[in-house]
């Protein structure tokens, strides 16, 4: 079993990762998808979205990093695959799931499963612009608006090269609106021979059983269910080896909230910072009382050194 972490615009940053993967229990993770429009990028544009790509494509924790890519254009997405390979990256990933209207708007994501000609094109034009043994996979959702056509997307990714493909049982319609439908991915990983990993709606060690149980598919990737309990994927491998679960006590996540926090300090505006602590603690709420108690403590704090001391940290004197 590989147990993925998801790749999430605006949430899961080199930050969020770091600290994630240093808990335990991750495969491997994504970038935040990296917009190919109609140009070459730079390297300094990949470093910013992978700063991973700098250290070996890995984490602090040694957790290897796959580059996302999101577009239409087949010959511009490979040409960029190819330097994302140069720069380090071991696996490139494209991303036909964002469900984001300015996304689907500008011909990305989730919009491009109405085309599964192009999907097989894009995922053919980086199978044969990238190294023979670096691996292309790829993220769809169930469809557009219905999930009627997500056999034939699937088969498109696969037979243009795609080595595996992860699933979020959901269309771009249902957004993240309950139920994710996992009963549709056995159906998928019948008309496709690479393996499927099941995507959506995994919160809990009892979700991801009902869902191996319904999908029939071992290998997962989790979301927002693992920014919100951070041990998740821990609990979920350790279910899966037979042995005891034992859950992350607050005392246990609050060093890492702390050290959360004094990253994005340094590396953020001090506009900017406070709000990235409140967006993850906003989701650390739906398993911790405590992250509620500590979020009302800091919801209407902007000044940065204010948080510091609310949060226990000392504060470092100016030379």
């Amino acid at each position: 079993m590989q147990i993925a972490l998801a790749p999430m615009e605006g949430l899961v940053d080199d930050i969020l990762r770091d600290v994630l993967t240093r808990v335990g229990g991750i495969d491997w993770c994504v970038t935040e998808f990296i917009r190919v429009n109609d140009q070459l990028l730079t390297p300094a544009y990949f470093h910013k979205f992978g700063p991973e790509l700098l250290n070996g494509a890995r984490t602090a924790a040694g957790v290897p990093l796959r580059v996302q890519l999101l577009g239409s254009d087949p010959v511009c997405l490979a040409e960029n695959a190819a330097l994302a390979c140069e720069l380090g990256s071991e696996v490139i990933d494209l991303n036909f799931g964002c469900p984001a209207k300015t996304v689907n708007k500008s011909r990305g994501g989730a919009v491009l499963l109405k085309e599964p000609e192009l999907l097989n094109q894009i995922v053919e034009h980086v199978r044969r612009a990238v190294p023979a043994h670096i691996p292309v996979t790829a993220k769809m959702r169930l469809g557009f608006d219905s999930p009627d056509g997500s056999l034939v997307c699937a088969t498109a990714l696969a037979e243009g090269g795609a080595e595996h493909i992860v699933v979020h049982a959901r269309t771009k319609m249902d957004g993240y609106k309950p139920p994710a439908h996992w009963e549709w991915i056995p159906r998928v990983q019948d008309v496709v021979k690479v393996p499927v990993f099941a995507n959506g709606d995994i919160w809990s060690v009892e979700d991801w059983r009902r869902c191996r149980e319904i999908s029939g598919v071992e290998d997962i990737m989790l979301g927002r269910g693992l920014v919100s309990r951070p041990d998740l994927a821990r609990q979920i491998a350790a279910a899966r080896a037979g042995e005891e679960v034992v859950e992350m006590t607050w005392a246990e996540l609050m060093p890492l909230i702390q050290d959360f926090w004094l990253q994005a300090k340094a590396q953020m505006t001090a506009r900017q910072s406070p709000g990235r602590l409140k967006q993850w603690l906003a989701m650390l709420t739906r398993n911790y009382p405590q992250a509620t108690e500590l979020f009302t403590v800091l919801r209407r704090e902007t000044e940065p050194d204010q948080v510091s001391r609310l949060l226990g940290l000392p504060l470092v004197e100016a030379a």
